[in-house]
Parts: structure tokens; sequence; C-alpha cells
């Protein structure tokens, strides 16, 4: 710092302010400009009040979120309220118990769907006239052969 300072003052130039450095005369620039630009923001007046940190935003945004969780337990209270004061029925609110405890799961729509045409189609006959059921494969229900 002492031989950029010199430098800058004129007592030494630039190449020996380099050689006393150990460094090259365009690395010798970088430093200078460096040290030039610390000493600009070491001099610039500081802004008076409170100082925007990321922590202090942080904890401002926690605060924020704690008041508009308390807002909205509110308004569900007043929301209950009102449904019960006007007879609507109100939903139960989830326990421990009841907890993982939802509907049940469907099948597909594909399985539902052959399930009732099972349930409520006639069997198709074959070409003599038996009828045929998708469980009844090779013949094994009706005394044909290839069957056991």
């Amino acid at each position: 710092m002492v031989a950029v300072l010199e430098a800058l003052s004129g007592e030494v130039g630039t190449t020996e302010a380099a050689e006393r450095l150990g460094v090259s005369l365009s690395r010798y620039y970088q430093l200078e400009a460096r040290a030039l630009e610390g000493m600009l923001a070491a001099v610039e007046p500081k802004p008076k009040g409170p100082q925007h940190t990321p922590e202090k935003e942080i904890e401002a945004l926690r605060a924020e979120k704690r008041a508009l969780e308390r807002d909205l337990r509110r308004h569900q209270t007043l929301l209950r309220a009102a449904h019960r004061s006007v007879g609507l029925p109100t939903r139960p609110r989830k326990t421990a118990s009841s907890k993982g405890k939802g509907r049940a799961k469907r099948g597909s729509r594909g399985k539902t769907v052959l399930q009732t045409l099972r349930e409520t189609a006639p069997l198709g006959g074959d070409d003599d006239g038996k009828a045929k059921r998708d469980d009844d494969v090779g013949g094994a229900n009706r005394g044909e052969p290839g069957g056991a």
C-alpha cells in the first residue's frame, strides 16, 4: 500500500513501485485501481438511520408471517361463528386420530366400466349358441377338448 501511495504522490515512478511490490506493471495498475476504489469508499458519507441487513429483513418477514397467521385464525373463527349463527353445517376439525384416514381409493375408470358392463350386459353367445365368459379360456368350464 505504501508503494502505491508513493507512486500516486509522485515520489517514485510506477515502474519502481511495481518492482518494490514484486509485480508486473499491469498488475500494479490493477492494485492501484483497487486501492483508489477502497479509499473513495472509505471517505463517502454513510447513510443516516438504521441500515437494512438481510437478517433484519428475515426477522421482519417472520413477524409479518406470524401476524398473518394470527389474522387467518381470527377470520376462520369468525367464519365458523357466522356459519353457526345461520345454521350452516361446519366442517369437523381434523384430529390426530383422523389424520391419514381419507377417502378410500377408487379403482381405475376402465375397471369400473368393465365391471358395470359385466353386471348389466347379457352374456354373448358363440357360433353354437353357448355362452362364453372372459374367465372361460380354453374351454375348461364347458368340457371341450383342450380343457382340464
